[in-house]
């Protein structure tokens, strides 16, 4: 189980550092999803992609580890109205158009997010 708890702890530390960067890659995409009564988007949008990478990294060391667990945790909660505006106002993903039910399943994905990192956010075993 440890080693299976390590390749994932990697699979998704590479994902948020890579969406963390594809924030400042492609804006637009993450602009378009945002809810019109949050103020400053573009902020926003460079705000959760720093927070995404750090968060990301935060994984590697055992000493900041549940802190970015329990920091991954928070903004993915934070992002999750960017995605249920998606969903009720069927936004595409940057140019690219989305199947309403993909849109839709992104919102329970959100929530396995979650419980991945709450996974690492829990404090170690004692052996």
């Amino acid at each position: 189980m440890d080693r299976v708890k390590l390749v994932l702890r990697w699979v998704l530390t590479v994902a948020m550092v890579g969406a963390g960067l594809n924030h400042f890659v492609s804006p637009a995409t993450y602009l378009g999803m945002m809810p019109a009564a949050l103020p400053a988007p573009a902020l926003l949008v460079q705000i959760s992609g720093v927070a995404e990478i750090l968060g990301g990294l935060g994984l590697i060391l055992p000493a900041t580890r549940r802190l970015a667990a329990w920091g991954l945790i928070a903004l993915l909660v934070a992002v999750f109205p960017a995605n249920l505006n998606m969903a009720i106002n069927h936004l595409p993903l940057g140019d690219s158009p989305v199947p309403s039910w993909a849109l839709w399943a992104r919102l329970p994905l959100q929530l396995v997010l979650i419980a991945w990192a709450g996974w690492y956010a829990r404090s170690p075993r004692r052996a």
